[in-house]
């Protein structure tokens, strides 16, 4: 009989003890599965949801734009730099954008906020956030309309309605004061009283007219990518690309560094908590196993006055180990899918504790609890909970093979 096959039996002669380290494991997984893929969807849904609040995964701005916006600082030839732009793998969308401050003034009040000027027949609801949680109205039908779009709680301080005018006031290009005057077209809602209260949306070339600027020129050109994980890779593809020689290219991390700095102390926090129940996980091993090999102290000595060399127990001992932790793996798989399958495409709706909707990092989320787990956390997960068990075998194992065989059968 070979060590593979003594190794199989020798775990089922405690069936009740296999069974139940087995299924630490198990739960083990289903923990890494639910605390890795909440990670997973709510990371990716702030990023994104941050990236169609204007400025994209990936930024191209006019240099120092970042650091100081103004509309001194403008980028050109926008429809070549578009062009090159989608011949890049990973992009799926692309729109030139002017961002900027202005005074909005009805005839009740003035309030400071910002402004988002957008091309409507490149926006959308995919891409754009505002335009997902219109509740009143419509976009702009071309970009050379004279209306306006804005949040509910500007509209409401400025005691404006639908068709009423509005007077915004900025500086342009050679950094004059400039003002025009738009009509309200539509309201937005996105459930954040700091973005409904100083947010509007206002045709492109409308507001290029007014800043002086040429058709081709604009603030920014945010690019939406397919999965945002690639971020880093396309902003240093585009860097070194000739058409963007002149122009800052940022990615999120560093257009929205507060948004990064709380999902990256969140990772930690959830890192921590996966160690405590990896740990946790592996002193049940680590228990069974030296209970196991302590209780066959003589059958061990035996084996070994028979001519089994130390290596040999050492690894019929970590063989066990191995079984146990497939046995394992293969019960958290069957438990987890289902939970899984439900929580990825149902989920939890949160929405009696947060309402309509709750931010993080200034990024509006919505309140159903779901999971979504990337390949690499997978992988991650089935290679860590292995390799974990693995571990916890191995000094049982090297506790077997060191007791000599007279010791061994002292007691016999």
């Amino acid at each position: 009989m070979n060590l593979n096959t003594l190794a199989w039996r020798n775990l089922w002669r405690h069936k009740r003890r296999t069974l139940i380290t087995a299924s630490s494991i198990a739960f083990g997984v289903l923990l890494a599965v639910t605390f890795t893929g909440a990670g997973d969807y709510f990371y990716t849904r702030m990023i994104d949801a941050g990236a169609n609040m204007g400025m994209g995964h990936i930024t191209i701005a006019a240099p120092d734009f970042n650091r100081a916006p103004s509309s001194k600082k403008y980028l050109q030839r926008t429809e070549q730099l578009q062009q090159q732009l989608m011949q890049l793998d990973g992009i799926k969308s692309s729109m030139a954008r002017i961002q900027g401050q202005a005074m909005f003034a009805s005839a009740h009040k003035s309030i400071g906020g910002m402004f988002f000027a957008v091309d409507p027949e490149q926006e959308n609801a995919e891409n754009n956030l505002f335009i997902k949680a219109m509740v009143e109205g419509k976009m702009p039908v071309t970009a050379s309309d004279k209306t306006i779009v804005l949040g509910v709680d500007l509209a409401r301080k400025l005691k404006l309605t639908m068709g009423k005018k509005v007077v915004y006031t900025t500086t342009d290009k050679q950094g004059d004061i400039v003002s025009a005057i738009a009509r309200v077209g539509g309201l937005f809602q996105t459930g954040s009283n700091e973005i409904d209260s100083a947010v509007a949306l206002l045709p492109l070339h409308s507001v290029q007219k007014v800043l002086s600027y040429q058709q081709d020129e604009v603030s920014v050109i945010a690019v939406i990518l397919h999965d945002q994980r690639h971020s880093h890779q396309l902003r240093d593809e585009m860097k070194k690309m000739n058409s963007f020689a002149h122009t800052e290219v940022l990615n999120w991390q560093q257009t929205q560094p507060d948004l990064a700095g709380m999902i990256a102390v969140d990772k930690s926090s959830n890192y921590i908590s996966q160690l405590l129940i990896a740990l946790l996980v592996a002193a049940g091993i680590l228990n069974t196993m030296l209970m196991s090999v302590l209780e066959r102290k003589r059958e061990f000595g035996v084996m070994m006055a028979l001519g089994l060399s130390p290596q040999s127990l050492f690894a019929l001992v970590m063989l066990e180990s191995f079984w146990l932790a497939v046995l394992g793996l293969i019960i958290g798989t069957i438990v987890t899918i289902p939970w899984y399958l439900f929580m990825s495409q149902t989920g939890i709706d949160l929405s009696a504790a947060y309402g309509d909707g709750f931010s993080f990092g200034g990024v509006l989320l919505d309140t159903v609890f779901k999971i979504r787990l990337f390949e690499e956390s997978i992988t991650a997960i089935l290679i860590g909970l292995f390799t974990l068990s693995l571990c916890a075998g191995a000094y049982p194992a090297w506790r077997a093979g060191r007791v000599p065989p007279v010791e061994s059968l002292k007691t016999i």
